[in-house]
């Protein structure tokens, strides 16, 4: 009786008679990290309608999630850690407390189904280049077992302990060098390259297994809503919609999904490519 009445009063009033169905919350959030209160971080991401996560954090705080089995969960190796830590939090990465983890330990925890992705990787803070090849034995080990790569770029907030942190590196225009040596490596630009969007678009378009996630964009907290508004169409109007994942970062997860939710150019179809279809193909496709 109501949608009735709803249009019949737009036929009076001319007013358009199509009615949009609202997009149905599903969430497939690819960015997450670590929080001291688990199980409250879980259910508040189940309420919002998230039912998969990739998270990244210390290797101990992953061993906590691990016992959850409320929601699916993907685990991310956070490296090359500045003095041995995982920046903000400062927690030991690993166990030794080194920087980098030893390369057949990683690719034994692949094996045991304990690493489905790198990531976050943090070249930026520890202050060298995503293309510097002291990471390309990990890059081969990566595209040897299907591993999606999660590169952050853009830029960071006080406090995050990293002495050798550099804005310019995180301009994803420095991933040039690595997707030619690395032509079917999964990598996605964590943050959609934050203020250096342009750049991420370019290399994106040229290679299409890269993709990006809209991470910090799309918290109204962090980035204004009309500089998300303007780097979103940009990345529409670039045709890449089929290569966008949502990300949240530990934002209010509410929030990020209303940004999302308010951009008057997208479609619904277009929506769900973003909060899981997108993620589900680049997380499971083959090379």
């Amino acid at each position: 009786m109501k949608l009735l009445l709803t249009l019949l009063l737009c036929l009076l009033f001319g007013e358009s008679t199509e009615i949009k169905e609202p997009t149905a919350t599903k969430i497939f959030d690819v960015h997450l990290h670590g929080s001291k209160g688990i199980n409250e971080q879980i259910s508040e991401l189940k309420k919002a309608g998230v039912y998969k996560i990739a998270i990244s954090s210390s290797w101990e705080q992953q061993e906590h999630y691990r016992k959850n089995t409320d929601i699916k969960i993907l685990y991310g190796i956070m490296f090359p850690c500045p003095n041995g830590k995982v920046p903000y939090s400062l927690q030991p990465c690993f166990t030794d407390k080194k920087e980098w983890p030893e390369i057949h330990w990683v690719e034994t925890q692949i094996k045991k189904g304990k690493i489905n992705f790198f990531g976050e990787l943090l070249t930026q803070y520890f202050g060298i280049s995503p293309s510097d090849t002291t990471l390309y034995p990990y890059y081969r080990l990566a595209q040897k077992y299907n591993i999606p790569v999660g590169i952050h770029t853009g830029g960071a907030g006080p406090n995050h302990g990293s002495p050798n942190f550099s804005w310019e590196l995180g301009n994803p225009s420095l991933l040039n060098q690595l997707v030619k040596d690395f032509p079917t490596l999964k990598i996605w630009i964590m943050h959609g390259g934050d203020q250096y969007f342009r750049e991420a678009i370019e290399l994106m378009k040229s290679n299409p297994h890269v993709y990006a996630d809209i991470s910090v964009l799309c918290n109204p907290e962090i980035v204004p809503t009309d500089r998300f508004t303007s780097t979103m169409q940009a990345f529409m109007n670039a045709s890449l919609e089929n290569r966008l994942l949502f990300g949240s970062d530990n934002a209010p997860i509410k929030a990020a999904i209303n940004a999302v939710e308010k951009l008057p150019f997208l479609t619904n179809e277009q929506k769900e490519k973003i909060f899981y279809k997108n993620a589900e193909l680049f997380f499971s496709q083959p090379n």
